[in-house]
Formats: C-alpha cells, sequence, structure tokens
C-alpha cells in the first residue's frame, strides 16, 4: 500500500523520527504512535479542513490537537523544521503569515474607517 495524501513517505519519516519525543528511553510516557500523530496533524494543516474534521484513522481530534499545542510550547516543531532544512532538495516551501500583505484600505473592510492624515483614525 502506497503513502496516503498528505502523510510522510518512508524517508520523510527517517529524518525526523529521532527528533521526536516519546521514544522508548525518552523520559516520561512514550508516545503511542508518533508517526500516526503527525500524519495526522499534516493532514489537518495540509487540508486545511478544522480539527473537528480530522479523519478518525489518527485517533481523537481534542487529543491530536491537545498534543500538537504541547509540541508547539515545548518547541519540537522547531526541532522538526530545523532537520528539514538540513535537506537541500526539499520540496516544501512553508509560508508564514506575517509575509502575506493587505492593501491598507482592504484591512478594514469595504469602506472602512475614515482616517485622517498618516493613517490615524478619527475620533469617534
Amino acid at each position: 500500500m502506497g503513502v496516503k495524501r498528505y502523510e510522510l513517505s518512508e524517508a520523510q519519516w527517517a529524518r525526523i523520527a529521532s527528533v521526536l519525543p516519546g521514544k522508548v528511553g525518552d523520559p516520561g510516557r512514550s508516545g503511542a504512535d508518533n508517526r500516526l500523530f503527525v500524519n495526522g496533524v499534516l493532514w489537518v494543516l495540509r487540508s486545511g479542513a478544522f480539527w473537528q474534521h480530522l479523519p478518525e484513522r489518527y485517533g481523537k481530534w481534542k487529543s491530536v490537537h491537545a498534543r500538537f499545542t504541547r509540541w508547539a510550547k515545548s518547541g519540537v516543531w522547531e526541532k522538526v523544521f530545523a532537520e528539514l532544512i538540513k535537506d537541500r532538495d526539499n520540496k516544501y516551501l512553508m509560508l508564514d503569515t506575517t509575509l502575506v500583505r493587505v492593501h491598507q484600505q482592504a484591512a478594514a473592510g469595504k469602506g472602512g474607517p475614515k482616517l485622517r492624515r498618516w493613517g490615524v483614525p478619527e475620533a469617534d
């Protein structure tokens, strides 16, 4: 059976498996299945779906979301990205929303607030 849509290939998994917490021998609780969890996170992030729509094969969406949040707070995802950017042939491009700009007139919606000189809103 091949790799399902949005899931990691064997080569991709091999690159990041060693930097993930929850391996046998790590302090604390061992992760039930790190690969399944990461594939679930990728499914949500790549599909653009809400966490609530996570397919059941990845586990309960609340548990997956809670673990995703814990890993984000503890810096695990930064370690994963640091490992992945070592590969010069990486074919993925990630954009941060700080790179996306909106024209100043579009930021406030149609009509928008009336601005005085220098972009300062008028007092009501």
